[in-house]
């Protein structure tokens, strides 16, 4: 006779478009070694597509900048009170949270009143900032799961029962096309210098750094012939939000993220996970990070690292230029830019110094060495 074996429900939480990337790897991997598991949660398109079911979408909780969170505090307490109410009446087996820490810890913090058990996945930047708030996750987490090898210390000196993994990015980052297939789709010369624009993955983002970057284009365009710029899109923004800021002779693709990134001889890329996957395709970038100058002036006071830029971050010092704030302007990106295009040494130099940089990250397979980890948590609680 067979039995059916009992479902084993999880409630997730991603916060942002990269935690939803990362989330759908780590369900892929989850329900290979286990199909009884049964998740729920905060989620995007990705993880929805690997069987999670959707309470709220992480485009409702993308805020950049803490004015724009207090500015929407009312909606962000609400949804903490629904995903509470939906731990009492679901009971989860576990919870796995995925970086979003101001949201996340609070929830944990009521998971640790209901005993539900929680892991971490992608740990907050507590390195960059906050480093008291290891103390807080290590009275509301069971478990963290790294994805940087420096962060393995930092926790295991506060008592953390902690796993570093290895960046999932390594498992994820790959083409689909040649250089010459990909431009020939998009109707592109693949022999042309070409500059890739990749604004992020938030509205506020965008608005803010992409007419930075046409400004940057459009004076690079007079000193490069034949220069073609690329766009890529966000899978979960859009086409109306790009429209406004983009020029004629900028060609823009969906879908298509990674090629922008390989193809390019050269990207302008938004802070964030986009700069580590830009590097481990080993493409010279050029890193902006703009937010309301109350927000930057804030998180400037609480900032404990000298880099903003993931890559540089790993690598312990500038390997790529960053631009912040008002050094985001397009002139000042079309210098960098153009430094980098007509530099051969020093594009190559920075080249070999991303190979070194990847090679941090603890290579394939990252994100079934997690699902293991979830795994072997679950079976010993």
């Amino acid at each position: 006779m067979n039995v059916t074996k009992r479902k084993i429900p999880i409630l997730i939480v991603a916060g942002e478009a990269s935690g939803d990337m990362h989330g759908a790897g780590l369900v892929r991997e989850l329900k290979k070694k286990n199909p009884n598991y049964q998740f729920f949660g905060i989620c995007g398109e990705m993880m929805e597509k690997e069987g999670v079911e959707p309470i709220h979408h992480v485009r409702e909780m993308s805020f950049l900048g803490f004015f724009e969170v207090v500015k929407h505090l009312p909606f962000i307490r609400q949804v903490l009170k629904n995903m509470t109410t939906l731990m009492e009446e679901r009971k989860p087996s576990l919870i796995i949270l995925i970086d979003y820490p101001g949201f996340n810890l609070k929830l944990a913090k009521e998971a640790k009143k209901r005993e539900i058990p929680v892991i971490y996945y992608i740990s907050p930047q507590v390195w960059a900032w906050r480093k008291k708030r290891i103390k807080k996750i290590a009275r509301r987490i069971d478990k963290m799961i790294v994805i940087f090898p420096f962060e393995e210390d930092l926790y295991r000196k506060e008592g953390v029962d902690v796993q570093f993994v290895g960046h999932p990015l390594c498992d994820t980052v790959k083409v689909n096309q040649s250089r010459e297939e990909f431009f020939e789709e998009i109707g592109m010369d693949y022999s042309k210098p070409t500059i890739g624009l990749l604004p992020g993955s938030r509205e506020q983002e965008v608005r803010s750094l992409l007419p930075e970057m046409e400004k940057a284009c459009s004076i690079l365009r007079q000193k490069i012939p034949g220069l073609q710029i690329i766009l890529g899109k966000a899978p979960m923004l859009p086409d109306k939000i790009y429209k406004q800021f983009l020029s004629e002779n900028t060609y823009s693709v969906r879908n298509k993220t990674y090629e922008v990134m390989a193809h390019s001889d050269v990207v302008i890329v938004a802070s964030g996970t986009a700069t580590l996957e830009t590097a481990l395709l080993g493409t010279p970038m050029v890193i902006l990070y703009r937010m309301s100058p109350l927000s930057f002036l804030l998180g400037k006071s609480m900032v404990r690292v000298k880099h903003i830029g993931l890559v540089n971050i790993v690598a312990g010092k500038e390997i790529v230029p960053e631009l912040i704030q008002g050094k985001a302007k397009g002139k000042r990106i079309a210098e960098e830019v153009l430094s980098l295009l007509t530099d051969k040494e020093r594009s190559n130099k920075i080249k070999e110094k991303l190979r070194e940089m990847s090679h941090k990250l603890g290579g394939k397979r990252a994100t079934e060495r997690a699902a293991r980890a979830v795994v072997e948590f679950t079976e010993m609680n």
